[in-house]
């Protein structure tokens, strides 16, 4: 399997100002070659996330490679830190496809990123609203006048506006620091916040080293997207077949295997296996992973925030993603008995 470097990676996304106004500034070297051609049909550019276990199970197994050789295709595999960061590389043409919260799509979506959700790949309680032991914050009314570590256009700062929400506060409420995960839980520790609105794993490592959850709502958690562009879509669909494929039998092999994918979620994560395991059982994989009416009526709820934060200009963008965000025949199609017969070699 092939990483990107550093230097190709920035490369690749350039200065687009489009990027830059979707998720924040993000640093280039100007155009230029180093990643696979993400248009062209012979070649699937991918994310990883510690998010997303299954992408991370399916590029330690290398059984996308093995797919896409017998396609004919090669695989590139692109680390995405967090939904923000894989929407601004789908955005740019970094990636094919990437792994958002169903919050961060809808946010792109209605912002002009041409994606569409093509899979589900969790139902997780990945984000919670967290705080160090020693704190007097003890409910979200606390929060008032606070500082607030949360990633913007992702869930974590969708959980808290909507946490916000139930307290009758909102935004202007409070101080939201925008960094990136790993950044707003050293924030946390470090009392450069008040709170961290946090993201799995990183978010149960720092329990396990004694920070607290005090927030949780598993409903104002959205679905794990497995986000395609629509030119990906258009002129390479066999690659696309091959990415949900390959994640119908990864989720099977992962309920089957569950030992061995905690172990895996662990190494590739770099969290100890405690950790790894409450992740686990915070990632829902049982589910159907057709992107359809469940999904939709989630991000109904989150679409009037989205305007009202001013996240989205209009409540006509937002009706219009949610009414063109889905391309639910990839998963309804997908056939875990082709990937299986190039794995196995059945």
């Amino acid at each position: 399997m092939a990483d990107l470097s550093r230097r190709n990676l920035l490369r690749a996304t350039g200065l687009g100002a489009a990027t830059l106004a979707l998720s924040g500034c993000m640093a280039g070297e100007g155009a230029g070659t180093g990643v696979a051609n993400a248009d062209s049909a012979g070649s699937i550019t991918l994310d990883y996330a510690t998010y997303n276990p299954l992408s991370l199970i399916i590029r330690s197994k290398g059984w996308l490679e093995k797919v896409a050789d017998g396609i004919g295709q090669s695989v590139e595999w692109v680390n995405s830190a967090g939904s923000n960061k894989a929407n601004e590389y789908l955005r740019a043409g970094v990636i094919d496809v990437g792994s958002t919260a169903g919050s961060a799509a809808l946010l792109a979506r209605a912002n002009g990123s041409p994606i569409k959700v093509i899979d589900i790949f969790s139902q997780p309680e990945w984000s919670a609203l967290v705080k160090t032991p020693d704190s007097d914050i003890d409910s979200v009314a606390d929060l008032k006048g606070a500082s607030i570590a949360a990633t913007l256009g992702t869930d974590p700062y969708f959980l808290l506006l909507q946490a916000l929400e139930t307290a009758g506060l909102s935004a202007d409420d409070v101080s939201v620091q925008n960094l990136q995960h790993a950044d707003g839980r050293t924030a946390l520790d470090t009392g450069q916040v008040d709170a961290w609105a946090g993201l799995d794993p990183i978010m149960a490592a720092a329990e396990e080293g004694g920070d607290l959850l005090f927030y949780r709502n598993l409903d104002f958690n959205t679905y794990g997207f497995l986000n395609a562009r629509e030119s990906f879509l258009t002129q390479n669909p066999t690659g696309a077949h091959a990415v949900v494929n390959t994640y119908a039998y990864a989720r099977e092999w992962a309920l089957a295997h569950e030992e061995e994918a905690v172990t895996i979620l662990g190494e590739e994560a770099g969290i100890e296996p405690g950790t790894a395991q409450k992740v686990w059982e915070r990632t829902h994989l049982d589910i159907d992973p057709v992107p359809g009416d469940d999904q939709i009526a989630v991000l109904e709820n989150i679409g009037p925030i989205l305007v009202e934060s001013g996240d989205v200009s209009s409540q006509e963008n937002v009706d219009d993603a949610l009414a063109s965000i889905v391309e639910k025949s990839y998963a309804e199609a997908a056939d875990r008995t082709a990937v299986a017969g190039a794995i196995e070699g059945n």
